[in-house]
């Protein structure tokens, strides 16, 4: 029966610690935010100076911008989680879900970036690749929604909506190289400063 107690105390203890380290443990998904913020906001400030005609180059060029961009997205993305999973606190519960929903975001990006790709080389209609940044927004904001939901940070389900708002701006602005412009401002509202944050929240032994 002794044994049997302890067992359950130990059980309990073990769960407590479990729970104590979900709440203690700060998210570390800022460093990927501020990543992709720079890397693809570059690679927009490109597409712009593109579209407008302030650097000529030829047909293709766009198309060789944003693979590059993806590419070193994808370099910087193998450094950072490597460094992530270094640090205490990353298997903790928050950290789990909050990583689980920004990598099935960036797979459902890229898997649409492809799709769009497909019609453009099956069609010739490379068009539908404008609807590219109201899709990052879309996906940025349902991300920031299940983050706010699992960690209860009210200030992520703010940049939700702000993510949410954004796409219908772009939406609006889609026939013009002025959608670019918002574009990386929006970069900035919802994955620079955002991850800036979760940067700063981070505890010193976690840095």
């Amino acid at each position: 029966m002794t044994r049997e107690t302890h067992a359950v105390h130990d059980d309990i203890a073990y769960m407590r610690a479990l729970a104590q380290e979900g709440r203690n443990a700060p998210l570390m998904a800022g460093p990927i935010l501020v990543a992709a913020a720079v890397i693809f906001g570059a690679a927009t400030a490109g597409q712009w100076a593109l579209q407008t005609g302030a650097v000529v180059a030829g047909p293709w060029t766009p198309l060789w911008l944003w693979i590059g961009a993806g590419a070193l997205f994808g370099l910087a993305l193998a450094v950072l989680i490597r460094r992530i999973q270094a640090k205490p606190g990353c298997s903790s519960s928050s950290n789990r879900a909050v990583n689980t929903a920004w990598s099935t975001v960036g797979y459902g990006i890229f898997v649409t970036w492809l799709a769009l790709l497909a019609i453009g080389f099956r069609t010739g209609e490379w068009a539908f690749m404008a609807l590219m940044p109201t899709v990052v927004m879309v996906a940025y904001g349902s991300a920031w929604a299940i983050a706010g939901a699992m960690t209860g940070l009210r200030w992520m389900n703010i940049v939700a909506l702000v993510s949410y708002a954004g796409a219908v701006a772009l939406a609006w602005f889609v026939s013009g190289p002025a959608i670019y412009p918002v574009y990386m401002v929006l970069l900035v509202a919802v994955a620079l400063v955002p991850g800036i944050i979760l940067m700063r929240q981070e505890r010193p032994e976690t840095v």
